[in-house]
């Protein structure tokens, strides 16, 4: 079956797009098998050759190959290129090619469930949700203990507001029971990645409602909190979480966070440093603990705390942008010259 290579997302969000392809990208096979339909001699080498092509990495020049035929029309031939074009990224050319010869292709062929597999996938990555769900669906009861396969239906049915069936679908990426609190937390999870914060807070409330000290839920319930301002609610959220896992430290970094929002630089600087102490490899932690420490006029410790966050985020442009503060709050005019020089650039090349 399909091996997926990196390309444009259309309309999805990048996060989602890269979260496909990083599920995605070994789901073909290293060597598909011949043609199951009949096809002449010399259409069949060149077909074998293109194969070899596509493996190799070399997906232009199968184009290039099958295109050279005088039958160009034949159905196996037509299924390769649009194969082809969907491993050079072009997934636009690969849907206009399958579209009018997935049905020609013999039924239960290796050939029509590659072209119905690629066809779902090509209609992801080009945007168009809705169309991709059936041919994924249709390739599904083929190989239904194929996780890539049903992580990229679970994403299509999220995105286009299907909750329940993109839960049925992660439970079985995931091998959890469709109906258990672990199947709604991961739903919530992803959910909650793909910015669909209405329906990350309805499954994750109902996780909860079947497994009240489910680890991870209230975290992200507290996280979507914190997203919506409500940051009383998101610091409960975050307690109750501790409750549960009293070593998340991404649940104390919040807490930091939230503490930040509201100036309480001393109960701030407290959770940031246990965020540290349990996972010092973060730069979060570091660079609002440099700003709580330059708030309380803590100098060296808000400069030693934001360079170690650029150790470990160099492209940090807020982590720079307040050593420069700092600095500049220490008398060190050129150093934070730098510092916001540096700043500026990243600004740049985030825009």
């Amino acid at each position: 079956m399909v091996r997926l290579r990196a390309g444009e997302s259309g309309r999805l969000c990048s996060t989602a797009a890269a979260l496909l392809w990083t599920a995605l990208v070994c789901a073909q096979t290293p060597s598909p098998p011949a043609p199951t339909q009949q096809a002449p001699a010399a259409i069949a080498r060149a077909l074998a050759e293109a194969r070899q092509l596509i493996d190799s990495g070399q997906p232009r020049a199968a184009i290039d190959t099958l295109q050279t035929l005088r039958d160009r029309g034949q159905p196996l031939v037509e299924e390769l290129i649009g194969v082809a074009y969907y491993h050079a990224n072009d997934p636009a050319h690969a849907i206009e090619r399958l579209t009018p010869i997935v049905d020609r292709l013999a039924p239960g062929s290796l050939e029509r469930r590659e072209a119905m597999q690629v066809l779902g996938l090509s209609h992801y990555l080009a945007g168009h949700l809705a169309e991709s769900i059936p041919f994924l669906e249709g390739v599904r009861p083929l190989v239904p203990d194929d996780i890539k396969l049903a992580y990229a239906l679970g994403m299509a049915y999220a995105q286009t507001r299907q909750a329940d069936k993109a839960r049925e679908s992660f439970a079985r990426t995931f091998h959890v029971a469709p109906d258990s609190a672990a199947a709604y937390l991961i739903a919530g999870q992803m959910m909650n990645r793909l910015e669909l914060e209405d329906l990350a807070d309805a499954a994750l409330k109902t996780a909860l409602q079947k497994d009240p000290r489910l680890p991870e839920a209230h975290y992200l319930l507290g996280q979507i909190a914190i997203f919506r301002s409500r940051l009383d609610e998101g610091l409960a959220l975050m307690r109750d979480e501790l409750a549960i896992n009293p070593a998340h430290a991404m649940a104390l970094y919040r807490i930091g966070d939230i503490y930040s929002r509201q100036l309480k630089w001393d109960a701030a600087i407290a959770a940031l440093q246990q965020s540290l102490w349990i996972n010092p490899y973060f730069s979060g932690p570091y660079i609002l603990l440099g700003k709580a420490y330059s708030k309380t006029n803590q100098i060296e410790p808000a400069e030693d705390m934001l360079r170690r966050a650029i150790q470990y985020d160099p492209n940090n442009k807020s982590a720079h942008y307040l050593l420069a503060q700092v600095l500049q709050q220490a008398g060190r005019a050129e150093e934070a010259k730098r510092e916001f020089a540096i700043a500026e650039r990243l600004q740049g090349d985030i825009k």
